[in-house]
This record gives structure tokens, sequence and C-alpha cells, in this order.
């Protein structure tokens, strides 16, 4: 089954609720960036997170970032998000390897302490940007800080991903529940007891549970109806247009250097790792069109 997104309101629309499998798309990243398990998780998690947030957008052209500014090994991490459902985003250091803190891969001790920016461009002269201090480095707690105190929106947000033995992406996904402001008490505590005897997100992707299946178990007895399904995936939109753009920015006098080393020059997309080749003869047509 393809990546995809559900969205999905119960007690009555008291709560919006957000579920997602994106384990293809992990797997797409990690094989991009060839990154390590703890980074295949730190990067998976915020790429799950950032895709249901992303589908939260309302207009075709609105951008959500994510981006973790931290201290911990693996040095800062940045996704992309649009409201269809695309995806892309990559870590400072793939190769991060670090023991397993209580049987699990250690993403907290990863990132560290530091800061997590949402910055949503919705064509507005100024984009939106709301900045918080990481609570755990664990992505999901991160998030919900984040949605409580930046947007004043109650949340709870649930993200796994499990790696197989040969270190491939064997599931990932995740959930972002969201109260009204309306909630009845009674609702709000059947929500709050749900939570705290459910199983952990990888435990449900691992049997097999769609998001339609998770939120079912999250909101139990709550009348859940789903309102939207939206493929998600990992994509970027670099091209070698672009990355020519970005070269004649850098101005005449280092593309002349470039020249004059002889040599043709690699650039790598930071997103999607793509390289692209400018042998000599392109550099030379780049410098006169700069």
């Amino acid at each position: 089954m393809s990546d995809y997104i559900v969205r999905a309101t119960a007690a009555n629309a008291q709560i919006r609720a957000f579920a997602a499998s994106t384990t293809e798309l992990v797997e797409e990243a990690r094989v991009r960036h060839n990154m390590s398990p703890v980074a295949t998780a730190a990067l998976g998690r915020l790429l799950t997170g950032g895709a249901m947030m992303g589908s939260m957008m309302k207009n075709d052209r609105d951008v959500l970032t994510l981006q973790v500014q931290c201290g911990g090994p693996i040095g800062g991490m940045t996704v992309t998000a649009d409201s269809h459902g695309v995806v892309k985003g990559y870590v400072h250091n793939p190769d991060v390897m670090l023991p397993p803190k209580n049987g699990k891969l250690d993403v907290g001790g990863a990132l560290g302490a530091g800061f997590l920016n949402v910055i949503k461009d919705m064509g507005l002269k100024e984009p939106y940007s709301g900045q918080t201090i990481l609570q755990t480095g664990e992505i999901a707690e991160d998030l919900t800080y984040y949605f409580a105190t930046s947007e004043q929106v109650p949340s709870s947000v649930g993200l796994g991903v499990l790696m197989d033995k040969d270190n491939t992406v064997r599931c990932a996904g995740g959930f972002i529940i969201q109260v009204m402001p309306f909630i009845e008490e009674e609702v709000l505590n059947k929500l709050e007891e749900n939570i705290k005897n459910i199983q952990s997100v990888t435990a449900m992707l691992d049997n097999g549970h769609t998001p339609e299946e998770m939120l079912n178990q999250v909101l139990d007895g709550m009348d859940v109806e789903i309102t939207d399904t939206i493929p998600t995936k990992f994509a970027c939109n670099c091209s070698k247009d672009r990355i020519e753009k970005a070269i004649i920015s850098i101005g005449k006098k280092d593309i002349q250097e470039m020249i004059e080393e002889g040599e043709p020059i690699e650039v790598k997309c930071h997103f999607c790792n793509t390289a692209y080749q400018f042998p000599v003869d392109e550099l030379k047509e780049l410098l006169e069109r700069a």
C-alpha cells in the first residue's frame, strides 16, 4: 500500500485528527541520504510530522518548513512540506551512530539540546515563524509542545519509525490529534484515557494498522469520521535549471576561478542528494549568462 494521510473529525467535530503511513517515503529518504538507523528514525519522524502538518495548510502554494537546530551529533535537520502531502528533508550528519537507549534508537541523544523552528510561507508579506525549545528531542513530544505554546492548540502527536535488521525501514507513520476550544470535559477525559492505553505507533504499524485503524484506536468510542485521504511521498523540486541559477548567483569572479581550475564541478541538492555535473564548457556558458 502506498503512503497516505487521512484527515478526520471525531466527537461531533470537537476533535480533529490526522494519521499517516510513511514507510515508503522514509525509506526513500534513507536511500537517498545513505543514513544510519538513528538518523533515519530522526528524519523519518520529522518527515512524517511535516507531511501531516503540511496537509493542514489551505492553499496550493503554502509551504511549511520544520527546522531543528541542535547541539547533538546529528547536527540538525530540515524538512519542507506542501499542502499536497509532498515532503523532503535532510540531516546534517547522516552517518551518526549511537548505542541504543532502553532497547530503542536514541533519537533524543542524537539531537541533544536545541530548538525547533516552524516556518509557514502562506503567500503573505512575511512568513509565519514560531520557535520552541526541544523538550526531549524525540520529535513527537517537541511537536506537541510547539502546538500548545506557539499555536495554542492542545494536541497529541505520535510518531514512529521501525528499522529492520538490514537497516531498511520496516514501517513508519504517526498521528496528530487536536482538540477544539469547545471540547466537553467528558470527551477530553476519554481521549486522555485512550492515549494512555494505546500501543506505541511502531507497535500499531508493525501489527499492520492502517492510518484509519490507528485513529480508531486513539479515538475509540468517539464516532470517527474520515473526511479526506491524500497520498504522501518524498519528492524534490530541484532541477539542473535551478542549480544553474544558483551558480550564476555566486558571481562572475567565483565562476571564473572554477573555470581556471579546469575541472568539472559537481553540485548536490541538500534535500534529495541528487548530483548535478557541470563541465568547464557549461561553466563558461554560465559565466556569459552571469
